[in-house]
């Protein structure tokens, strides 16, 4: 693998020939992943085409055991292996990614960010590029990401509502996103040291400098949660948590208010609500009434999303356990914090 390696950066920066006149030389992509197997191959066939018009492709890994950085290699990426002496993260490897990228390719003007269990949409790079060509004030454009198998688990179908987001001018992206180079390095890129919620911090940043973030009503990736288990989910949801309470201490309260949001909700239903009802118990005769307003509230959900969700109650279910979970997230940061201690990797799964 290392003589792999030195042989690409042998060829780092050469001519790519006809390749140049498509005008895709401005574009890079960077992947980054960790034991994707097959779903990392799929992403990184999914951006062929791409490279043969000119787009630099690097990809990340951090520390997988199942030959992903090899798959890159004999597929042409660009390929890196983060180092271990620090604790793995999407904005590390992000980070590094971009600065692979701008080694490779100096020209670059705009870089595609993709996470390696996701499938680029064969138009998606002229889109984004087109648009923010056209808008010099927009720094990052997302569209449509997918589940490709939603029909495997009610995790996976929740997922793919969850991707279906309002499009327009917005506060924040995910991690499959196309941003201008220019307005990535003015910020310093992302924060490393956010364990989860990399994208909303960013893009909280770039919007105090007067950037632009927008989501198009285009399909962007596929993305394949393969969540088949409420374990997998679960853990899932304790890291969304956790990104919550680290954007609120990081950015005091001030990045995207929906986290803010997120995060008072789940202190209000995972510890208010049964410190409340036990007290309740000893000095109140209503205390079933506030028993009532766990039932109350998954029928509220189960409402609201009905017209949308083929399993309206389930997902009501499911989102209320998940501000126990998200709780859970809350309370491993504040530890963290308090101790000093650093996830050494932000797995979900």
């Amino acid at each position: 693998m290392e003589k792999m390696i030195a042989k690409q950066r042998a060829g780092l920066g050469a001519h790519r020939g006809p390749a140049t006149a498509l005008g895709l030389t401005d574009v890079g992509v960077v992947v980054i992943g960790r034991n994707e197997g097959q779903r990392l191959i799929q992403c990184l066939d999914s951006l062929a085409s791409y490279a043969e018009q000119g787009c630099t492709v690097v990809y990340v890994d951090s520390g997988s055991t199942d030959g992903s950085l090899e798959a890159a290699l004999r597929r042409g990426a660009v390929a890196y292996a983060l180092p271990s002496d620090r604790p793995f993260n999407a904005a590390r490897a992000r980070n590094a990614g971009a600065k692979r990228l701008t080694e490779a390719a100096p020209g670059v003007a705009f870089i595609q960010f993709v996470d390696g269990d996701c499938i680029l949409a064969p138009d998606w790079i002229e889109k984004a590029r087109a648009f923010l060509a056209a808008d010099p004030q927009a720094a990052v454009v997302c569209g449509r990401r997918r589940e490709r198998f939603p029909e495997r688990s009610v995790y996976n179908r929740f997922m793919d509502q969850e991707w279906n987001a309002p499009v327009g001018k917005v506060t924040s992206c995910g991690g499959d996103a196309m941003m201008r180079r220019d307005a990535f390095d003015e910020v310093g890129g992302f924060n490393a040291a956010i364990v989860a919620g990399e994208e909303p911090e960013l893009c909280f940043r770039l919007e105090s400098r007067g950037w632009a973030i927008w989501r198009l009503d285009a399909e962007m990736t596929q993305h394949d949660a393969a969540l088949r288990r409420f374990s997998q989910w679960w853990k899932r949801a304790i890291r969304s948590g956790y990104g919550c309470a680290q954007l609120f201490d990081v950015q005091k309260g001030r990045v995207a208010s929906g986290f803010t949001r997120q995060l008072i909700k789940n202190v209000v239903w995972s510890l208010l609500g049964p410190v409340a009802l036990l007290a309740a118990v000893f000095v109140s005769k209503w205390f079933l009434v506030l028993l009532l307003a766990y039932p109350a509230q998954i029928v509220r959900i189960a409402v609201r999303v009905r017209s949308r969700s083929s399993h309206p109650w389930t997902y009501a279910a499911v989102m209320m356990a998940g501000h126990f979970a998200g709780f859970e997230g809350a309370r491993q940061y504040a530890w963290h914090a308090a101790t000093g201690r650093i996830p050494r990797q932000a797995d979900y799964k």
